[in-house]
């Protein structure tokens, strides 16, 4: 992402800093903060030569849905969490929480994981340490990392746990993308012809590549990297995926096996 999103100097510089904002300010605030802001240089100071990357969009999209779909998200993510705390009900509680955290996402899926920590650990749902054994389980399968969302349902604490939870978290940090999608289709291939969204639009995906390397050092590092040993595991979990070209779930077995 670094190479195809960040080939200049300034969307380097730009990565740099959304990095340093996430630290600084906080999950949640820095995140937001760099985005907005990114979007902002992006528009007023990068060349115009800039441009999101990516093949058109083969589907269709509707007028109808453009103004469903936003109208749907913003109603449920400041819906949600007033119900949820009015109600006092698990479920409904998870669902908002997923959602909320999907709804403040931009960018690749490891944007998300400190997101989920500071929803799911504060809480007492699963323990720091549940918490970053299932994202380590969650790299030895194929998919997106979102689908760390039903390990994070079907562990938690709460009722309904297991396939119930699963499905509850699954379809709550899912929901928001598709409702933007279906925002987006229709005007998107308006949107870029104009020189200033793709100027900001390639700010905004330089932040995105300045937040994952924050979000590797914390909460991934921080949480699990604490001696010499853990830093030797790393360094061999490193050459195996890179120089051996090893598949993730042996890597995975390997470090258990080590660790253990």
């Amino acid at each position: 992402m670094g190479r195809t999103l960040c080939p200049d100097r300034a969307r380097s510089t730009i990565a740099a800093g959304a990095a340093i904002a996430v630290l600084v300010l906080g999950v949640t605030y820095g995140q937001i903060a760099s985005i907005v802001v990114a979007a902002g240089i992006g528009a007023l100071l990068l060349k115009s030569s800039a441009d999101v990357p990516g093949a058109p969009l083969g589907m269709p999209g509707t007028k109808a849905g453009a103004f469903a779909c936003p109208l749907g998200f913003g109603l449920l993510l400041f819906g949600l969490p007033a119900a949820a705390a009015w109600l006092h009900v698990y479920p409904l509680d998870l669902f908002a929480a997923f959602y909320r955290v999907e709804s403040l996402v931009f960018g690749g899926g490891h944007v998300v994981l400190p997101l989920l920590q500071a929803v799911v650990v504060p809480r007492g749902w699963l323990s720091a340490n549940e918490f970053m054994a299932g994202y380590g389980a969650a790299q030895a399968v194929p998919g997106p990392l979102f689908s760390f969302a039903a390990f994070l349902g079907a562990a938690s604490s709460g009722h309904p746990a297991g396939i119930g939870g699963a499905l509850i978290a699954t379809a709550a940090i899912f929901l928001p993308s598709f409702l933007l999608v279906g925002a987006t289709l229709p005007l998107w291939g308006q949107l870029r012809a104009f020189a200033l969204m793709r100027r900001a639009m390639a700010a905004i995906n330089a932040a995105v590549v300045g937040i994952l390397p924050a979000a590797l050092y914390d909460p991934v590092w921080t949480s699990a990297v604490h001696s010499g040993a853990d830093f030797v595991l790393v360094v061999l979990a490193l050459l195996l995926l890179g120089t051996w070209r090893a598949p993730s779930w042996a890597v995975v077995l390997v470090t258990i096996l080590l660790a253990g």
